[in-house]
């Protein structure tokens, strides 16, 4: 399968190297990436697979399942229990715009400045990113490709001249979120949106450290472009996903997206890009409160000990190409769910447990939010006619080979 747009790009943690001459009229907007120190040719083709999320263009024969990976830098303090700011339902007077200067006062407390260092026998560097405040009691929100990799971490938070050790104690690969922990307490938590107050139009701002520039975050201004999108990343998909024009650019990761209640509907993960025959212009992606808030209880249960299994259906997907919505079952794994539930190759999933699939990502996105022994439903459409059939998913099979 192909695509006639290339992937979006992560919105990398920023990683500056030494000024290089540049002529000041040029185009800069592929000197979001830069190094803070030499390094060696394979750090810059590593830190692709390390610092930022391979986004594929094309998902042919993937199984659908999902990954959670925990940072090897699993920390010892205490991981808050403190239940994070939720706002209530949606406010009418949101309809009324931003007051960008009263909200960027409000949450910049809230907001801190994410640094890392990603260091092996083959290469070492720096990287910077942002995070959210979830409980007083020093409990962040970032992305997890924000520290993905990372030795060590550290967390500048408002007003603050110096940086504090901060430890990684859980992160999700999967759905590009991890939580971090300081050691303070008296800190001022974001509150973050009902999941049900978003509106295509509303007007949002993005706050993050974009490009580590120095002094305060950046704020920049948009408005919710669009709902529910999905991305395929190299280790699933994610989706929920808010669409925005207000500008996010490498640093912005993990930063908050925030509407006119001063209130976070959406962490800034993904921009879109374009290359020689197509155009992106203000195509950035933040997950939606509606991925974050279950994923935070996750993410704790993980760092107490626990463990989410991935669910498996057992099926390979494409999109389609005839530009119709769903994902075309390309072939079925033996003794699978998808297999004993009676799905078939050639059919085209357009509902996983009533929420339409608009392509593969859909697919795999709803798969990975379940576990093992739950039950799915999934409708198809088989020789144009609609059939629904109960999954039971199972544990994803061993890789053999």
């Amino acid at each position: 399968m192909s695509s006639s747009f290339p992937p979006p790009r992560i919105a990398d943690p920023y990683v500056p190297m030494p000024a290089p001459v540049v002529d000041e009229a040029a185009p800069q907007q592929r000197q979001l990436s830069r190094w803070r120190r030499p390094v060696r040719a394979t750090w810059i083709v590593r830190t692709v697979a390390v610092a930022c999320i391979a986004w594929c263009a094309a998902l042919v024969g993937v199984y659908v399942g999902a990954r959670v990976e925990r940072n090897d830098q699993v920390g010892t303090h205490h991981v808050s229990t403190q239940a994070p700011v939720v706002g209530g339902p949606r406010d009418p007077a949101l309809a009324g715009g931003i007051d960008v200067a009263s909200v960027t006062a409000a949450l910049r407390p809230s907001v801190v400045s994410v640094s890392s260092d990603v260091s092996d026998a083959d290469f070492t560097g720096e990287g910077v990113g942002t995070g959210v405040v979830l409980t007083a009691d020093g409990q962040i929100l970032t992305n997890a490709h924000v520290v993905a990799g990372a030795t060590t971490v550290r967390v500048r938070l408002d007003g603050e001249r110096d940086p504090r050790p901060a430890t990684v104690v859980a992160a999700d690969a999967d759905n590009d979120l991890a939580l971090l922990q300081v050691d303070v307490d008296g800190l001022s938590p974001a509150t973050l949106a009902d999941p049900s107050s978003v509106r295509v139009g509303d007007d949002v701002i993005a706050i993050g450290f974009a490009l580590d520039l120095d002094g305060d975050a950046s704020v920049t201004r948009g408005i919710v472009s669009a709902l529910d999108r999905t991305l395929i990343t190299n280790t699933g998909a994610l989706d929920g996903l808010i669409q925005t024009d207000a500008a996010i650019s490498s640093g912005n990761s993990g930063g908050p997206l925030v509407n006119a209640a001063g209130e976070v509907i959406g962490i800034d993960t993904a921009i879109a890009r374009g290359d020689a025959t197509n155009t992106a212009t203000n195509i950035g992606f933040a997950i939606s409160m509606g991925q974050v808030l279950p994923e935070i209880d996750v993410l704790r249960a993980q760092a107490g000990g626990g463990s989410r299994d991935p669910g498996f259906l057992g099926v390979g997907l494409e999109d389609r190409t005839d530009g119709g919505q769903g994902a075309v079952v390309t072939d079925i794994s033996p003794d699978s769910p998808a297999a004993v539930a009676g799905l078939e190759a050639g059919d085209i999933v357009v509902e996983v447990d009533g929420l339409k699939v608009d392509g593969t990502g859909g697919v795999i996105g709803a798969i990975r939010g379940h576990q093992p022994g739950d039950d799915v439903q999934v409708t198809v459409e088989r020789n144009g006619d609609p059939l629904t059939v109960d999954v039971t998913l199972a544990e994803r099979p061993p890789t053999t080979g």
